[in-house]
């Protein structure tokens, strides 16, 4: 519990738990100075009360993070740079302010979003048969789509998880790289097999995969089929062709969940070639049924100067065009 008061350009705050109030300040208030940061205040920790001087709005901001962090403590659950960073970011809009946010339990981790798109994000893979999540890379929204799988499997709500990649950048040719099928499109798919074993244990991950109830194929390898009662994975979409993305989004079946992530600006595809998923969001704008969410540099959850390149080379890029 918490309680707010204001004093003329300051506004304090109030906790009960001073075993809670520790965890939210951080070590040596890292925390505080976090929020300070990134939101352009000051906070002055006096034992269970938080001064937070700065511009109202930004004032209101740290309040709600401060708020969503400790109900967040208050939970059972921890709090670190990252979460810290997301509470700011978090507060970014009205709708954000709640301090429940949607999340993921899995059973390595919980996972929940960390910025207003990734809320939004997971809102939509629950509440759409068919999500697109679109954006930079490092916000997100393959590992999101993952643990939202993770969470149907393991619910009994799906009996299978399905996870696919174009097998290479410039398109499937891959019968001049050494070994047998499974080590040709194992380091391709790699970063799906990472986020499995980051939410789950891994020899559960390898039983499941084993018995077919996770499998992790390219995309060619989907055409004929039906995916029913299945949670599907179209990660890395911009190097689909249109005709591939087509067949893939055809292979939904009764009772089955699809999300297709991608970044349409990063497409590796020969010089000519249409990707498949700028094609499919066209085609597939405002039909029932079908979510999409976009990412910006602004929901970057991985080192915070990743979002600074990302910036840094969308400015270059709208200054003059890309090379060819």
């Amino acid at each position: 519990m918490s309680e707010q008061t204001n004093a003329g350009d300051i506004e304090h705050i109030d906790f009960d738990d001073n075993r809670l109030v520790a965890g939210l300040s951080g070590e040596h208030d890292a925390h505080l100075s976090i929020l300070e940061d990134a939101l352009g205040v000051r906070i002055d920790p006096r034992g269970n009360r938080f001064a937070v001087s700065g511009p109202p709005s930004a004032r209101m901001r740290a309040l709600a993070a401060l708020s969503a962090l400790y109900a967040r403590l208050h939970r059972g659950e921890g709090v670190g740079p990252a979460e810290v960073r997301a509470a700011a970011k978090l507060s970014e809009t009205p709708q954000s302010i709640p301090t429940v946010t949607p999340s993921v339990k899995t059973p390595r981790r919980l996972i929940s979003a960390r910025t207003p798109n990734q809320a939004a994000y997971l809102r939509a893979l629950d509440a759409h048969d068919l999500t697109f999540g679109v954006g930079p890379a490092g916000t997100g929204k393959t590992y999101l789509a993952v643990a939202h799988a993770v969470g149907l499997l393991l619910s009994g709500q799906v009996e299978r998880i399905i996870l696919s990649r174009p097998a290479l950048e410039a398109g499937e040719r891959i019968g001049f790289l050494p070994g047998d099928m499974k080590e040709k499109v194992d380091p391709f798919l790699r970063p799906l097999y990472d986020a499995l074993h980051d939410m789950m244990h891994t020899d559960y991950v390898e039983r499941r995969i084993a018995s077919g109830d996770i499998e992790i194929a390219p995309i060619a390898f989907m055409r004929g089929r039906t995916l029913a009662r299945s949670a599907v994975i179209l990660d890395e979409a911009q190097n689909a062709t249109p005709a591939q993305m087509k067949m893939f989004l055809t292979r939904l079946g009764e009772g089955a969940h699809m999300a297709v992530t991608g970044d349409p600006s990063q497409t590796d595809l020969p010089a000519g070639e249409a990707s498949g998923l700028a094609d499919a969001l066209g085609v597939l704008s405002g039909v029932e049924g079908v979510a999409d969410v976009r990412f910006t540099a602004g929901d970057v959850i991985r080192h915070p100067l990743v979002s600074r390149i990302i910036d840094a080379y969308d400015k270059r890029d709208a200054r003059s065009p890309r090379p060819a």
